[in-house]
């Protein structure tokens, strides 16, 4: 069953036009083998860590990158200190659950963006963010 995860990265790599080392090989199973999710570099170097793959979070973060560069993943600045990589590339939007430290995406099909502004000359929109911020109710 693990050689054909492994097997799965791998290929998905390859198509992102990565090449499939121990390492990237290593981090891809773990970041997409529990569906779509979004994890900061710290949660991503301790799973590393507790399945027994020693890795620097130097190296966690640098891959991290590579797989956003490849369009594998996508970057998610929800607060100013805290990126989370989400394993989920369509366009969708976000609840932060404040306190938590919580993500969570928003089914496509509940916001609608209009009125988007017309981007300067020579460029175009990728994609629009929306990040909602939530907290458990107050009294």
């Amino acid at each position: 069953m693990m050689a054909e995860a492994s097997r799965q990265v791998e290929d998905k790599l390859r198509r992102s036009g990565l090449r499939p080392t121990r390492q990237r090989v290593a981090l891809a199973t773990l970041l997409f083998a529990k569906g779509d999710r979004h994890l900061t570099v710290e949660e991503l170097h301790e799973e590393a860590l507790d399945a027994d793959f020693p890795v620097s979070l130097a190296t966690v973060y640098n891959t991290l990158h590579q797989f956003t560069e490849a369009g594998m993943i996508r970057v998610l600045a929800v607060e100013g200190s805290r990126t989370y990589f989400d394993t989920n590339v369509s366009d969708h939007h976000h609840f932060f659950v404040e306190g938590k430290n919580e993500v969570l995406d928003i089914p496509v099909n509940n916001i609608s963006i209009g009125n988007l502004p017309e981007p300067p000359e020579g460029m175009e929109i990728a994609h629009v963010d929306v990040v909602i911020r939530l907290r458990e109710k107050r009294s």
